[in-house]
């Protein structure tokens, strides 16, 4: 899938010198600018696929139509799996282009920019298969900036298509604003589909469709007039995903071989084969952390995916705790009354105690081992293990690689394991490192009200194997550098993509041989690959980009390698990365082993500028924030006036000396404000009656006053309390106190832990933070920031961050609660403040007009030690008009005091 999304949203910027850590990754579009007189003059994405591998180019160009200097934030969102190979951007007709550096290198020039004060855009995930990067320029008086972003991927086949999705969110409307397409496959398009939601009946026409036998074109162009909600309104219909879903005609063959410039790749599909019999063990995690709605979910799912099985499968089911549970000793055919028995047993699965994963994974094996050895199951069948699980080993053997050794070990390469890690408390990387070992895959299922469909979507993914013990054999004397020639399985709507160099670049054929086990017989099929002259068959070079087969060879030769680091001996793990690193390098490849750089050059009235490109890994996107939906922003005039409102609640928090943030939809704006009181207070931040939660936190001072300085406040300590489930968790900067029903637990910062309990789990991340998770309810995470011991004024502290706010009733209140469930207010009448950078305007909100400041704080989940700036509007005096009453309200007599 591609997707990228990005925004763009400005504040008044003081010319300070900023290094913003970037990450860029797949394709989806959606461009945002704020108000503030940020004119988008021009949006276009031009993509093009030769045969699957797509080449996209973004550019966009912003004009600043104010009187003063300022700050655009370039935000974007690209999915997982693309590398991006250039982003570049014009100002004042001066052109900054990136350069591919090894992630060390990179990291030494970000710190060093950070450490002389320069401050660091930080990365954070927006969604399931997208990543969302920020970077910030500062844009002269009438002057305007150009980004340009480059990326390539291979497309890949699901469900029998490829799909491209575009994601458009310009929040304004664009003067010359494009979509273009242009789509070349040599096998031939069988069919072309679009849709998009914004696309209404007066729209429909605008988009042009060409598809002859291989190549496609299709673009999307309105006018300014015709992107309009209304004649007379500004506001724009462009808002949502456009998809471009298509597929190739198949053959039942060797499939489509394509050799350029000495560089091969081998698409192998076949048409019309015969769904293989499959034989599978669903291992089913049934312990307290599953309680609730996942388990429910669970449940479901499974009852549904039963119905699904073919009647020549074979089946078991395992549920585990810290106990095993079989359904049956060994498989069982999916007849009808075999599956109704198993549904009953589905239904049945509650969820207590701890996780033994080891135990569960080896007794599933056995099952599917004895099957083959009894011959009680198809010889031409394919066996495969799915596990579901959302947490880590608490019981039995919890030593993740000795419970990785025993499971490849056990398997011993006669089936597959594919690991489903249910929410963000599961070690991804664990799973994923155990899958890849066993010929599977890892796939993480999100907390939400559709993990149903996320379920039953993967298992769509591998219920038809079509094909098992595949292999591609090529002449040795010809080709070297496979990507890959042996796979376990090939999947019903899927595809295998094989490349490779020639030894001769002249060469324009060579023999191919592909052997599997089919459903009935062997498989077995054998040709010749020729090269085709590409300008005689496709003379209109637009749809080519430069040669794509070696750049492909590349693309999936890093990926593979990337896979390989994570799973092979510690030689091979060494061999793999300095591979993937060179190749990386060499083709300019966004890797998770090199980051991009940006440079300024220096002048005479700042040091040199830079800005970094990096690439998470999925571990990495467990400590990000999730994607809300976008506000709406109506205009009014020429003075800039936005009103928002939301149904669905955003992140809030409280941290640093104490800062509040009330966080808007789609992260565009935010709302804060300051507390000061005296150190030892404690405030009263949440508090819900009918959920039984309250959250209590008391305020620190520094150690002594900085005499240049204020006294500075941070929270300290915080009490949380949940009266229906009977639980007091106390979390200081030293320690972490439970009590559950009266039963005590001591944890501490300085060890990695992870506790499960019945109705509250809690995760600490050494020295870095807790996450505390209620059964059926909310999430917090508390964040520790460690200070220099023998810091002469300055102590620990501690960040409270809400998860999950939704989840709270109607009367939650407190200093934060009061906001989970929205809040509505108006900003206009903008005009410089005494703070030269900043400014200030009127803000209406609760029946009061306040003065409030356009500023910044931080957000610390990504970077705990340099944060994230925040934009917001800061309300003075501690917060007054937009609290509900007077700050000494809130103030309690004790930590675990709930009126």
């Amino acid at each position: 899938m591609y997707i990228m999304r990005i925004h763009f949203f400005t504040r008044i910027f003081n010319a300070a010198k900023h290094i913003c850590y970037l990450l860029l990754n797949d394709l989806t579009f959606s461009i945002s600018y704020s108000l503030f007189q940020i004119e988008v003059q021009s949006v276009k994405i031009d993509c093009k696929v030769a045969s699957r591998f797509a080449h996209t180019v973004m550019t966009s160009t912003a004009l600043n139509k104010a009187n003063v200097s300022q700050e655009v934030f370039f935000e974007v969102e690209l999915p997982k799996t693309a590398f991006i190979t250039n982003f570049s951007m014009e100002i004042d007709s001066k052109m900054y282009v990136g350069e591919v550096k090894e992630k060390e290198k990179a990291k030494k020039q970000y710190e060093k920019a950070v450490s002389s004060g320069q401050t660091a855009g930080l990365v954070k995930a927006s969604g399931r298969k997208m990543e969302k990067f920020s970077v910030s320029v500062n844009i002269a008086a009438n002057s305007n900036v150009t980004f340009t972003l480059t990326y390539e991927e291979l497309l890949q086949r699901r469900f029998g298509k490829y799909e491209i999705v575009i994601r458009v969110k310009p929040k304004q409307l664009v003067q010359h604003f494009e979509i273009a397409a242009d789509i070349y496959e040599p096998q031939g398009i069988a069919f072309l589909d679009y849709s998009a939601a914004f696309l209404t009946n007066e729209l429909l026409p605008l988009v042009e469709k060409t598809v002859t036998d291989k190549k496609a074109h299709l673009s999307f162009s309105p006018t300014l007039d015709q992107q309009r909600k209304c004649p007379d309104c500004d506001g724009t219909l462009i808002d949502g995903y456009f998809y471009i879903n298509y597929d190739v005609n198949r053959v039942q063959d060797l499939g489509d071989i394509q050799i350029v410039n000495g560089y091969f790749v081998h698409f192998f599909a076949p048409a019309d084969l015969q769904r293989l019999p499959k034989n599978v063990v669903f291992v089913i995690d049934r312990s307290g952390s599953m309680r609730g709605k996942k388990m429910e979910q669970t449940r479901e799912a499974l009852l549904t995916i039963l119905d699904d099985l073919y009647v020549e499968d074979h089946f078991g089911l395992i549920s585990f705790d810290d106990k095993i549970v079989k359904w049956r000793p060994s498989l069982s055919k999916a007849t009808k009354e075999n599956v109704n028995a198993a549904k009953e047993f589905v239904k049945a699965i509650t969820a207590v105690g701890w996780t033994n994963i080891n135990d569960a994974v080896l007794h599933a094996v056995n099952i599917l081992t004895a099957a083959k050895k009894n011959k009680t199951v198809p010889e031409n069948s394919a066996s495969m293990i799915i596990l579901l699980t959302d947490g880590d080993p608490t019981y039995g053997e919890k030593n993740l690689d000795t419970i990785k050794h025993n499971v490849q070990t056990a398997i011993g390469g006669n089936m597959s394991l594919f690991c489903l890690g249910f929410g963000f408390d599961v070690d991804y990387s664990f799973l994923d490192v155990m899958a890849k070992q066993n010929d599977g895959l890892a796939r993480r299922i999100y907390e939400a009200s559709d993990a149903i469909l996320q379920l039953q979507g993967f298992y769509d993914e591998v219920a038809s194997p079509l094909l098992s013990e595949v292999h591609f054999n090529y002449p040795e004397d010809k080709v070297n550098s496979l990507t890959g020639s042996y796979f376990k399985q090939l999947f019903n709507g899927s595809e295998i993509v094989i490349a490779g160099q020639l030894n001769d670049i002249q060469m324009n054929d060579f023999a191919v041989e592909v052997s599997a086990q089919g459903a009935g017989n062997d498989f077995v099929v054998k040709g010749q690959a020729s090269a085709q002259k590409w300008d005689t068959i496709f003379p209109d070079q637009e749809y080519i980009f430069g040669d794509f087969t070696e750049r492909l060879w590349a693309y999936l030769t890093i990926q593979q390698l990337l896979d390989k680091k994570d799973k092979g001996t510690p030689e091979e793990k060494a061999n793999a990365t300095a591979e993937a690193l060179e190749l990386s390098l060499k083709y300019n490849f966004v890797t998770p082993l090199t980051s991009m750089v940006v440079t300024k050059p220096e002048n005479e009235d700042k040091p040199e500028d830079a800005f970094i490109a990096d690439k998470l890994t999925e571990d990495q996107r467990k400590f990000t924030g999730t994607s809300i939906p976008s506000q709406t922003v109506p205009q009014t005039g020429t003075v800039p006036q936005t009103s928002y409102s939301y149904a669905s609640s955003p992140v809030n928090f409280v941290d640093g000396d104490p800062h509040f943030i009330i966080e808007l939809p789609d992260k565009n704006d935010a709302l804060c404000f300051n507390i000061n009181d005296k150190p030892g207070t404690i405030f009263n931040l949440v508090k819900d009656p009918l959920t039984g939660t309250v959250v209590n936190g008391q305020t620190i001072g520094d150690k002594k006053v900085d005499p240049a300085n204020k006294n500075n406040t941070y929270f300290g300590c915080f009490g949380i309390i949940h009266e229906k489930f009977g639980i007091r968790l106390m979390v200081s900067t030293q320690e972490i106190l439970v009590s559950e029903h009266g039963k005590q637990t001591k944890l501490f910062w300085s060890d990695n832990t992870s506790v499960k309990g019945l109705n509250m789990d809690l995760q600490v991340t050494k020295d870095r933070s807790l996450t505390v998770t209620l059964r059926n309810s909310v999430k917090f995470v508390i964040m520790l920031h460690k200070v220099w011991k023998k810091h002469p004024y300055h102590q620990d502290y501690l960040g409270f961050y809400t998860l999950d706010s939704h989840l709270f009733s109607q009367r939650v209140h407190g200093l934060l609660g009061q906001f989970y469930n929205g809040v509505q207010f108006e900003v206009s009448e903008l005009f410089a403040g005494k703070d030269v950078d900043k400014l200030d305007a009127f803000m209406l909100v609760k029946g009061h007009r306040i003065l409030v400041t356009r500023g910044w704080q931080k957000d610390f989940r990504n970077d705990v030690k340099n944060g994230e700036n925040v934009p917001c509007w800061f309300i003075h005096n501690n917060g007054t008009g937009l609290i509900d009453g007077d700050l000494t309200d809130y103030i309690v007599s004790g930590l675990f005091k709930t009126n």
